[in-house]
This record gives structure tokens, C-alpha cells and sequence, in this order.
């Protein structure tokens, strides 16, 4: 009997689904009793620790958890649940995990690094193990801002070691308890193939375990493609993958129908299947009503759950709302409904402008009222994605503006060397008085673990992307930032990456057309000497 330890944390759906897809069947913990009666127990771990322990203690799962651990049964914890094993994290000062494991978890610091670390990184195996017979030189999908720190007091725990910075443990086991850091529901083949040695209890690996690495062999950290999907509602009422130009998206000529470029759950999973390292929806409906109600788009998560097990992003809508029954729903809540529907992180647009709007005008001072701090305080950093809209100002100098400018290379209409980058809303329509700078900043100190930086200007041209704009976000903040608008073909993907040093880097209609492959991009990546997940 495969049981699943779900306290209500974020998307599990993913590990369900990828579980079923393995041929296997779940039985569901719903009372503290039900801990011990499993056969085999799988923790996964979405969020905050502090978030995760005082979950694990009201539903009164940590005795029998305890228990469990202590009578060497079968386990596997997934990213927190790595992080509960130990003693304590420095995420949430004074809260005792469970002790399994001694030391601390501490957070990633230092050496110029993007916190969240997040994305595809390889491990290096300390001993062999079933776990890691087939994939262990593949890179597996990592998310999180702190982790394990490598000690004499748990040498007998240590499986695996990734470097970020600094050396980390990425997966751990005694007998027959077992951890890992990264998410393997999430890391395709790789992440597959894990769970499915940890499911039938493949003991009899024999000669295909793994070899474990040289210990001076360093792991590498891959960049990021992301294949994005504009959904909307055309005319006729179906939800169609599009994509403007310019953020139009309706058809030149004829009845100007919204564009249809495929449907969004076949797309996303052919994506998946084309090595795309993580896919993100973007709701661009205009919500008029309440975005709970939006059943489809609910229903889109699901379904390509099921298909792609790689991230999934979603955009549109986060943000709070009160229905039609006067009944309010919090940020949260939204968020909520879109982790249990198969999101791994949520993006949030025009609101995530509102609110920097009210933190600077309150002297930079956090109220804990932004969906930003909300679902960040629930779901961990990492789970909270900004997503930028910003277009070009031109100026005669840096003194013509408060906002933080460039000199740039393609001077204004007038000839201006100077610009600053205005942040919009409502799918750029409407200008703020707010740069691109000011808006990363701000979000990354509200709790946002990312930057999704689109250019009105590029957005749809195939020009490339904006090298300055992406430039100056990357080198104000400490979190990642995915770069996106402009590319047309796949030297844009490694003049971005070599300029700015992003993490990731998005494209829509591209990918879409077929007009270059993702796997022509990670070819020509890889022959540049950028290391990319293969």
C-alpha cells in the first residue's frame, strides 16, 4: 500500500499524476492512524517550512510520523519534506522539524547567487543507490531558497551533493528512509524513473545502480527554456493558445477572430515532449467576474497535469475578488485553487504594480497585505512569480526623469540617448509612474522568487530580446528572472543568455508556429559551451 502524506500544501496533484502514470495506485493519509498503516510513505514537501510543521502539528501527523521514521519503513520526502528531517530552518527561527536528521537548514547566500535556486541541476552521488540506477547523470528540477548543509553529524544521511555556491545535500538516505531535495515529479524521465525505483521497491538494481561521482566533479546548473501559452476565450467561447503582436491578438484581416494557434493542454504536452524545461500559462481573459469561476482554465491545470511533468506556471487573475454573492475570496485563496488544480507557481501582472504603488507610498514598509507576502508566507518564495510589462520612455538626459535610465544604443524618435522603462497594466494599455527597477526591487523585498520580464516594444517583432531592459532588471535584483519578448531565432536565446547572464528565457509564438524548434535552441545552446538540460 503506496500512501501519500497530503497536509494541504501546495500542488501534489503532479505527484499523483505522475505516480498514476507509473502504473501505480495511491492510497490517501486522512487521519494521524493512517501514517502507520502505510506500506510505503511519500511526504512531499510544497512551501514554507514554518507553513509545513504547524500543518504537520494541528493535523496531528507528527508523533506517528515520528513513529514511522523510527521503525526504518520505507519513505520518501520531496523538498520541504527533505527540510522537516532536520533539526530546525533558518526560514522559520524557532521552529523545531522533526529531528530525524541532525543539523539546520540555512539559506543560500552570497557569491552573486539568484535565491531562489531554481531550475535544472545535476547531483553527484556520495554511494550508490536503487534510487539513482538509470538518469543519475540527468539533471533534476530544483526549487527552493534554502537547504541542507553537509556535516560530519549526518555523513551516514548523505546520498547526494549539488553545488550552488556552495555544496548542499540534494538527497539523503538511511535504510530505508530517503530524501530528495528536488522534485522528481517534476523532472521528467529522470524525476520518472526515481520515483518509480522508490515504488516497486527495486532493490535488485544490480549492475545498473548508479556509479557515484568524483567528489572534486562539480555539478552544473543549466539555463532555463520556457514555452509560453497566451490563453484566452475566442469568440465562439473556446479557450485558444494565441499570441499578439504588439498584444493584439485578433486576426489582421478578415473577422479579426482572436488568433488560434492550437488548443492549450495538446500544446503544452507536446512541449513537454519537445524538452521544454518548464511551460507556462497566461491567462489573458479579461476578468470581468470572479476568476474561481473560470472552470476551464481550472480544468486546463488538470488535465495537463496529467501530460507534463516538468513546471507548470499560472498567469491571470491573482489577485482578491468578491463574487457576485458578496462572498470574499483572499489572493490566497486563488492561489489556492490554482496549486490544488496542478500549478507549481503562480504569476501575478498588473496587481503586483498596485501593490508596489501602496509599499512605496507607505515608505517601503510591509503590511502583509500583498498577494505577493500572502501566498509567499504560505507557499515559499519560489512560488511567486512578477510578471512585467514594460515599455520604453525616451529622454534628453538622465536629469529629464526621476526613474533609473539607460544610454541606449536605439536612440528615441527625437534622437534621445536615454530611456527608462515604464511598468504597465492591463495588458499594457495603461502607463504607471513606476519604473522597472523600482517594481523588481520592491517585489523581490514584498517575497516574489521571481521575474517574468516581458518589452512591450519587442513583444511579437522577432527582433530579439531587449538586451538593455533585460540587463538592467538582472543586475538590480537577487532573484531569477526568466527574459522574454522578442526572440526569433536561436541566436537571440544565446545573445540573451552571454549578455545579461538570466536564468531562463521565454518564447510563444516561435514555439508555436514551429518557426524554431526547442531542440534547435538547446543544440545550438549547447554548441555555444551554455550548459542546458538535455
Amino acid at each position: 500500500m503506496i500512501s501519500l502524506l497530503d497536509y494541504g500544501a501546495g500542488n501534489v496533484r503532479s505527484l499523483r499524476n505522475a505516480i498514476h502514470a507509473l502504473g501505480f495506485e495511491l492510497t490517501e493519509i486522512e487521519r494521524p492512524e493512517d501514517i502507520l498503516k502505510a506500506e510505503r510513505l511519500i511526504f512531499p514537501g510544497v512551501g514554507a517550512f514554518g507553513a509545513a510543521m504547524e500543518r504537520l502539528h494541528r493535523l496531528g501527523y507528527v508523533e506517528p510520523l515520528k513513529e514511522y521514521l523510527a521503525a526504518d519503513r520505507p519513505f520518501l520526502a520531496i523538498c520541504v519534506g527533505l527540510q522537516t528531517l532536520f533539526e530546525g530552518s533558518e526560514e522559520s527561527p524557532g521552529v523545531p522539524g522533526l529531528g530525524v536528521i541532525p543539523g539546520q537548514i540555512r539559506r543560500f547566500a552570497g557569491q552573486g547567487l539568484s535565491v531562489p535556486h531554481m531550475g535544472w541541476n545535476s547531483v553527484r552521488l556520495e554511494r550508490p543507490s536503487s534510487l539513482f540506477a538509470q538518469y543519475a547523470d540527468e539533471k533534476f528540477y530544483f526549487v527552493h531558497s534554502y537547504h541542507a548543509v553537509p556535516s560530519a553529524e549526518n555523513a551516514d544521511w548523505q546520498l547526494a551533493i549539488t553545488d550552488y555556491g556552495q555544496p548542499f545535500l540534494s538527497a539523503v538516505q538511511r535504510g530505508a528512509v530517503a530524501a530528495v531535495q528536488f522534485h522528481p515529479e517534476k523532472s521528467g524521465a529522470a524525476g520518472l524513473a526515481l520515483l518509480r525505483h522508490f515504488l516497486a521497491a527495486d532493490e535488485a538494481a544490480g549492475s545498473s545502480i548508479a556509479v557515484p561521482r568524483a567528489a572534486d566533479e562539480q555539478t552544473r546548473f543549466a539555463k532555463r527554456i520556457v514555452a509560453c501559452l497566451d490563453v484566452r476565450a475566442n469568440d465562439q467561447g473556446d479557450l485558444v493558445v494565441t499570441k499578439g503582436d504588439q498584444y493584439d491578438v485578433r486576426e489582421k484581416s478578415g473577422d479579426r477572430d482572436v488568433r488560434n494557434l492550437g488548443k492549450p493542454v495538446e500544446l503544452a504536452a507536446r512541449y513537454f515532449d519537445e524538452g521544454a524545461d518548464e511551460v507556462t500559462f497566461l491567462n489573458i481573459t479579461a476578468f470581468r467576474d470572479f476568476p474561481l469561476a473560470d472552470q476551464p482554465m481550472l480544468e486546463v491545470l488538470k488535465l495537463a497535469s496529467e501530460r507534463v511533468f516538468v513546471p507548470l506556471t499560472i498567469g491571470g487573475g491573482i489577485r482578491a475578488f468578491t463574487d457576485a454573492d458578496g462572498r470574499h475570496y483572499s489572493a490566497l485563496d486563488v492561489a489556492h485553487a490554482y496549486f490544488r488544480s496542478g500549478a507549481d507557481k503562480v504569476s501575478i501582472g498588473s496587481d503586483a504594480v498596485a501593490a508596489v504603488e501602496d509599499y512605496l507610498a507607505r515608505g517601503g514598509v510591509k503590511d502583509g497585505s500583498t498577494a505577493i507576502e500572502q501566498i509567499a508566507a504560505v507557499y515559499g518564495n519560489q512560488a511567486v512569480v512578477i510578471s512585467i510589462d514594460p515599455r520604453r520612455v525616451y529622454v534628453d538626459s538622465p536629469e529629464a526623469t526621476r526613474h533609473a535610465v539607460v544610454e541606449t544604443a536605439t536612440p528615441g524618435p527625437n534622437g534621445e540617448r536615454y530611456c527608462w522603462f515604464q511598468c504597465t497594466v492591463k495588458g499594457g494599455r495603461e502607463g504607471r509612474d513606476v519604473d522597472v527597477v523600482e517594481l523588481a526591487r520592491a517585489c523581490e523585498a514584498l517575497g516574489a522568487g521571481e521575474i517574468l520580464l516581458n518589452s512591450i516594444d519587442r513583444d511579437g517583432t522577432g527582433a530579439g530580446f531587449d538586451l538593455e531592459l533585460i540587463g538592467q532588471v538582472r543586475a538590480a535584483v537577487g532573484i531569477p528572472v526568466i527574459a522574454s519578448s522578442g526572440a526569433g531565432c536561436v541566436e537571440h536565446f544565446a545573445e540573451v543568455f552571454a549578455a545579461t547572464g538570466v536564468e531562463a528565457a521565454l518564447a510563444a509564438g516561435i514555439f508555436h508556429r514551429r518557426e524554431v524548434p526547442i531542440q534547435a535552441v538547446k543544440s545550438y545552446l549547447r554548441d555555444q559551451g551554455i550548459e542546458i538540460r538535455s
